[in-house]
Order: C-alpha cells, then sequence, then structure tokens
C-alpha cells in the first residue's frame, strides 16, 4: 500500500519531554524554565560553553536530581517524581563521562551481566554462573551489533579507551531502552574511535531515541537531527546544527570562558 507524503515525512512521537524544568541550588538557579522534547528514532543534542547546565538537565531527566518546579514525562507518563531506579526499568538509560565497565571481566561477561535485569537473572544468586549462558546468544548479537564480536574473550581493562566506551554503549543496551542518554561519548577519544562511535550512535537510533550531550560539534553537526544549545541554564537555541551553528547568541555563547 503506498503511504501518503504526510505519512511519510511524519515527525517521530515526541519520548521524553519536559516543561518548565528548574533547579535550584540555594540561591542559585542551575536551570530555569527549559522546556524540551525528545523524539523517538532521532538522535538530540544538547549542547553549550561550560557552565550552561548540561549535566544539570541530564540529572533531572534522569532523576538523579529532583527538579525545583516543572514536569517530566517518558512516553507520556508523568516522571516527575519517580525514583531512578525505576525510571530505568520503564526504559529511560544513562551512560556517564566516565567508562562504567567492569574492568576484570571479559568483554562478553560484561554483557552477560548487563542483561540480567531484564532477563530477572540480577536477584537469583542462588543460580549457577552456568545459568548465564542463556543469555549468551543476545550478548553475542549486542557485541556484534557494537563491533565487538572480535574481543569478546578480552578483558574490559585491556581495551583502548574508545572500546570501553563502545563496551560501555552495548551494556546499555542490553537493557533494551528506548530513550538512550549519553553523557559527552566522544570526551578524550581519537579520531578513529570518534568515526566508529558516531557510526553506532547513528545505527542505535534507528529504533529508539538518543540525548546526548556533546562537545564535538563536528559530531554534532554530522549525527544529530535536533539541538538544543543552553547558557546559564536556559535554552538558548534549538533546531537542526545548520540553524543553530547560524545563530549570532550561538556563536557569541561559544567565545565565551564560563566555567561549570
Amino acid at each position: 500500500m503506498a503511504v501518503s507524503a504526510t505519512q511519510s515525512n511524519a515527525t517521530p512521537r515526541v519520548v521524553l519531554s519536559a516543561r518548565g524544568l528548574r533547579r535550584d541550588f540555594g540561591g542559585f538557579t542551575a536551570v530555569k524554565n527549559v522546556d524540551l522534547d525528545v523524539h523517538d528514532a532521532s538522535v538530540h543534542a544538547l549542547i553549550g560553553p561550560n557552565g550552561a547546565g548540561k549535566t544539570t538537565v541530564f540529572n533531572l531527566l534522569t532523576k538523579f536530581l529532583q527538579p525545583s518546579a516543572g514536569t517530566i514525562t517518558l512516553m507520556g507518563t508523568d516522571i516527575t517524581k519517580t525514583a531512578p531506579d525505576k525510571v530505568a526499568r520503564m526504559g529511560l538509560v544513562r551512560s556517564f563521562q566516565i567508562s562504567a565497565v567492569f574492568p576484570h571481566l571479559s568483554v562478553l561477561d560484561n554483557v552477560r551481566v548487563a542483561l540480567q535485569r531484564p532477563n530477572n537473572l540480577s536477584t537469583q544468586f542462588w543460580r549457577p554462573l552456568s545459568a548465564l549462558d542463556e543469555l549468551n546468544e543476545r550478548a553475542e548479537q549486542l557485541l556484534a551489533k557494537v563491533g565487538l564480536s572480535n574481543e569478546r574473550d578480552a578483558i574490559a581493562a585491556d581495551l583502548s579507551y574508545g572500546r570501553k566506551r563502545v563496551l560501555e554503549i552495548a551494556t546499555t543496551l542490553a537493557l533494551d531502552p528506548r530513550v538512550l542518554l549519553l553523557d559527552e561519548p566522544m570526551a578524550g577519544m581519537g579520531h578513529e574511535d570518534v568515526g566508529i562511535v558516531s557510526a553506532l550512535i547513528r545505527d542505535v537510533a534507528r529504533d529508539r531515541a538518543v540525548l546526548m550531550v556533546e562537545h564535538n560539534l563536528s559530531v554534532v553537526a554530522d549525527i544529530c537531527q535536533q539541538v538544543t544549545v543552553l547558557q546559564r541554564g536556559e535554552i538558548l537555541a534549538e533546531g537542526d546544527y545548520a540553524t543553530v551553528s547560524a545563530d549570532a547568541r550561538v556563536r557569541q555563547a561559544y567565545m565565551g570562558s564560563e566555567e561549570g
């Protein structure tokens, strides 16, 4: 059946949304009146100079911080007061700027450990280690998806920094998130690893939403459909990369040297 132009050009549905988001620390307002919509099957970048409030917004969305005001919804459900572990089980999963893999486990075992929760094995301590063998097929699929099949038996500590970050993405994908939040995924990477991880993020976003904080503007221009620019905790500009990069206010913001 033919698809109409209206259907084929339809905007993907909003899966993560914030309205009037605010966070106060004593007398200091770190985030003020932030409205944000993250769409399914897309990559959305959150950028801005140091001190702009990007990490605070991430912490609010993932409920590591409670907002002073405003609301957050995940796939239509209000999660403003929901605990972070429950939010993760609902499909909002975050990776951190510092790699969080188990360094002394193999690459395969890192992914198998991550697969325990969605397969209801994480609290069944009495089961033998061989019980994890049932996770091997899915773990192998994830490693193939992120290009780590050849390193399946390597110890995670022996991987390069970039490959550790790829492994971390694999372990977050093991939780089958609907929305994946990446905190500076390219930080500290060499050019080759940046290319590999960029391609991986683009592929991951084919069937889920990705929201990322990223300082590498070349990466943002290459893989992000939507960009939100923060300055001093407020939205300065929003749109595709061509739109925000042409905004004189955005160029001025990146010429500053704010600390944060």
